[in-house]
């Protein structure tokens, strides 16, 4: 079946190229979101993919290719990153010129002409004051900032790339400073750019955080690199953990333009590696400044104490004479006094003494009667008490005696064989146990009225007995 009015698919997009050409002739400035950005090495071309999100939940509601063409490229780009200090990569909001394309083949697309940096660097700047406006709210903004820096900080926790050009610089600035201050420092490898940057440092400052007893201070320095890996320091989770860490923070990240929020939360900020050393130094000549202050106080403080005493000692010397006589006739006049009360109370002592001896020597008589009349009156006590207890004592001993006999008798060896047991001998020995004779054994086995000498030939244990 025919149709007068078919045309073909690429027809049919000529046609929407053309009326979307007639219908949009114009430039556009469009706000947007890049979600992919992917440069052609060969071509040179940059391909990009622009989303717009709900403010609420983040969900897309829009989305459109853009293309921006290897020579525009070249330009925008390094203008771009150079006004922003931020790579033009996925994540990053962007306000761009562009013109309404449509190809038979590739579809809907949107030409980058022209890019607009002041709205980047708007949204970068909200970015970092909605993150500082929550560690305010927190109440952890300036914790760190409150921290004292210790007067002396030469036990220093470096946090930097090993291989970093700025690490190298701030090690150089310390170990060849002009007064030839010691300092002491650890190297915590981190990862200085990237993706990775956040974590890394976290990472670094838990290890600082378990041997903090050991450092004064930390220094996070950075140098090299391109500006647009700043970014990594506008972060929630590395500020937090900055602005609550228990030693003073000190930022050189290599940048002079804008504060990172690392830097808005730091104990100090300085611009450079090279500059976050010479603050160190510069400490340290405040510290030895100081003390050469109060050497020179001490100094003078003493010699002016030196002055004063020697006058005082030379005042003293010419009143020596004159004070020396002064004080020994006050000395007569209290030793005299002393002496004179002395013989006083001595006199007193030896009459009073005097008085109680007589007192004594007068009640001695009739104290030794008492004390003879006391002791004849407990001697005739105890003789009554001796002719009761001794006829008591005897006729308990006797009971006992007699009753000691009685046992003695009954268990006399006599007494035993009386009741018709015999005694076993062997060489003079009792034997009590069948285990001491051995066949032709001879024994003696003691009777009543006599003995009798026997030899054993036969030896019976009992059951019992071997068991």
């Amino acid at each position: 079946m025919n149709h007068p009015h078919e045309i073909s698919l690429f027809e049919l997009n000529g046609i929407v190229r053309n009326a979307l050409k007639d219908c949009f002739p114009d430039r556009y400035w469009v706000r947007a979101e890049l979600s992919d950005v992917k440069e052609n090495r060969s071509s040179g071309h940059c391909y990009v993919e622009f989303v717009e999100k709900e403010s609420r939940r983040g969900n897309i509601v829009a989305k459109a290719r853009g293309n921006i063409w290897a020579m525009n490229w070249r330009l925008l780009r390094p203008y771009f990153e150079e006004q922003t200090g931020q790579q033009f990569t996925a994540g990053i909001k962007v306000l761009v010129e562009v013109s309404i394309e449509f190809h038979e083949l590739y579809g809907y697309s949107l030409t980058v002409t022209e890019i607009d940096p002041t709205y980047t660097l708007g949204d970068m700047a909200r970015h970092r004051a909605e993150i500082l406006r929550q560690l305010e709210e927190e109440g952890v903004k300036d914790m760190n900032k409150e921290l004292i820096l210790a007067p002396v900080p030469n036990r220093i926790a470096v946090i930097s790339s090993a291989t970093a050009a700025g690490f190298g610089d701030f090690m150089n600035q310390l170990e060849h400073n002009s007064r030839g201050y010691r300092f002491e420092t650890h190297l915590f490898p981190a990862v200085m750019q990237g993706s990775q940057t956040e974590e890394s440092i976290i990472d670094a400052l838990n290890k600082i955080f378990r041997k903090q007893d050991c450092f004064d201070a930390v220094v996070i320095i950075r140098g090299g690199g391109a500006t647009s890996d700043l970014n990594s320091f506008d972060s929630y989770l590395l500020a937090m953990n900055c602005a609550q860490f228990p030693l003073p923070v000190i930022t050189g990240i290599g940048h002079e333009r804008d504060e990172t929020v690392l830097d808005s939360i730091a104990h100090t900020r300085v611009k450079t590696p090279t500059a976050a050393a010479e603050f160190l130094i510069e400490r340290m000549d405040e510290a030895y400044d100081r003390i050469l202050t109060l050497q020179a106080q001490l100094d003078q403080t003493v010699r002016e104490r030196l002055t004063a005493e020697r006058q005082r000692l030379t005042t003293l010397t010419d009143a020596v004479p004159f004070l020396i006589r002064e004080r020994m006739a006050e000395e007569k006049i209290r030793t005299d006094r002393i002496r004179s009360a002395i013989t006083s109370r001595l006199h007193g002592i030896l009459a009073s003494e005097k008085e109680q001896l007589h007192r004594i020597s007068a009640q001695i008589p009739r104290l030794a009667q008492q004390s003879i009349h006391k002791e004849q009156l407990r001697i005739e006590l105890l003789k009554e008490r001796l002719h009761t207890i001794i006829p008591l004592r005897m006729e308990g001993a006797a009971a006992r005696l007699a009753s000691l006999e009685q046992i003695v008798s009954l268990v006399s060896p006599d007494n035993i064989l009386k009741k018709g047991y015999s005694l076993t001998l062997k060489n003079g020995k009792v034997i009590r146990n069948v285990g001491e004779l051995y066949r032709g054994d001879r024994i003696s086995i003691l009777m009543q009225n006599g003995s009798a000498e026997a030899i054993i030939t036969a030896i019976e244990p009992n059951q019992e007995t071997t068991k």
